[in-house]
């Protein structure tokens, strides 16, 4: 009788998060960082080349919008648009769905519909194995064909830290874009998912915790809010991701010489998101974001713990739309110009 050798320990899991030193739109460059950056790209700050030429170039860097968008010699107009970032979560067919889908936003935030994408791809082909990253295009593929969106190939590097994201090129009409500068006061606002993603990631980042109905939020294409706000004659909106609520709304008023009031209590937030904030886990992104919009916010009695929540950074949001979309929360208004002042919470 022989006798058996030592047990031996399953492997654990691969957590795809653990090779990343952030995750999802939290890994952004902070905002005032990034508009630094490019600013001597804009018009009137220096060389012309991201100038918006009228006739042309119909969206560029001027107002720091979703994509830009380009009319063609017959009238109509291609949007343009790409988006990568580290993993948000540990399943690699679930960031692959939640990657295509946000990167599928900034499309559905112009009001135009995607047409084809590419894959754009970095991966430590050394330490993580090449099955983890087919599974990731699956999810990005199966997404894409959710948005009736076809997937052309792509690129791929062999990078530190996994990288995942599309390039997106849509069609939009030139007379029914959704932008960031259109808002006008007396226009509601309207919030089409709920806040808390990136918070919640954090957490699960740091524990390992699975939260589904984050997951889910995440994957969901904002296709539909984007048609019943071009049905509702929404004219101004942009997608809420790594910059928060606060941050793409401190965007939106500025570009839109506006004064954004948002109700905190009809801001809509996942469950267990207040609660895992208060545990700690929030993303030194939400904190920059949050220091960013503070010389232009007037919280009132607002706590700290709110208005993490309201800079919350976003992987994959909803759609922030300048008008009341049905089925939706409205949480604030655009009024005039406040002095100084492009956010207000009540």
């Amino acid at each position: 009788m022989t006798s058996a050798g030592p047990a031996v320990a399953p492997a654990a899991p691969l957590r795809l998060t653990q090779y990343a030193h952030g995750g999802g739109c939290a890994c952004k460059i902070p905002p005032g960082e990034l508009e630094a950056m490019v600013a001597g790209l804009m018009p009137g700050r220096g060389p012309s080349g991201g100038r918006v030429d009228g006739d042309r170039l119909l969206v560029g860097l001027d107002d720091g919008d979703d994509a830009a968008v380009v009319r063609t010699a017959d009238g109509s107009a291609l949007v343009s648009t790409a988006d990568f970032f580290s993993p948000v979560v540990d399943d690699a067919r679930d960031w692959g769905r939640i990657a295509a889908a946000n990167a599928l936003s900034d499309v559905y935030a112009m009001g135009g519909r995607p047409v084809v994408a590419l894959n754009l791809l970095g991966w430590p082909r050394d330490v993580l194995p090449a099955e983890l990253a087919q599974e990731v295009l699956a999810g990005a593929l199966e997404v894409a064909g959710r948005a009736d969106c076809f997937v052309g190939g792509g690129h791929s590097i062999d990078s530190p830290e996994p990288l995942y994201g599309m390039a997106v090129t849509g069609l939009v009409d030139p007379d029914r874009m959704l932008r960031n500068n259109a808002g006008r006061p007396g226009v509601p606002l309207t919030l089409t998912k709920s806040l808390g993603v990136g918070i919640l990631n954090n957490r699960h980042k740091r524990t390992g915790e699975v939260f589904p109905h984050a997951v889910a939020s995440m994957a969901a294409l904002n296709d539909r809010a984007s048609a019943a706000a071009l049905e509702a004659g929404a004219v101004c909106a942009t997608d809420v991701t790594g910059f928060g609520l606060l941050g793409h709304l401190h965007k939106l008023a500025r570009a839109s010489a506006v004064t954004a009031v948002v109700d905190a209590a009809a801001v809509p937030v996942l469950d267990g998101a207040r609660e895992s904030l208060r545990a700690g886990y929030v993303s030194g992104g939400t904190r920059r974001n949050l220091d960013w919009v503070r010389p232009y916010l007037d919280a009132g009695r607002t706590s700290d713990d709110e208005l993490l929540v309201l800079a919350d950074a976003q992987t994959s949001g909803g759609l922030l739309v300048a008008g009341e979309v049905p089925g939706h929360p409205v949480i604030g208004e655009l009024v005039p110009a406040v002095p100084g002042m492009t956010l207000v919470i009540r």
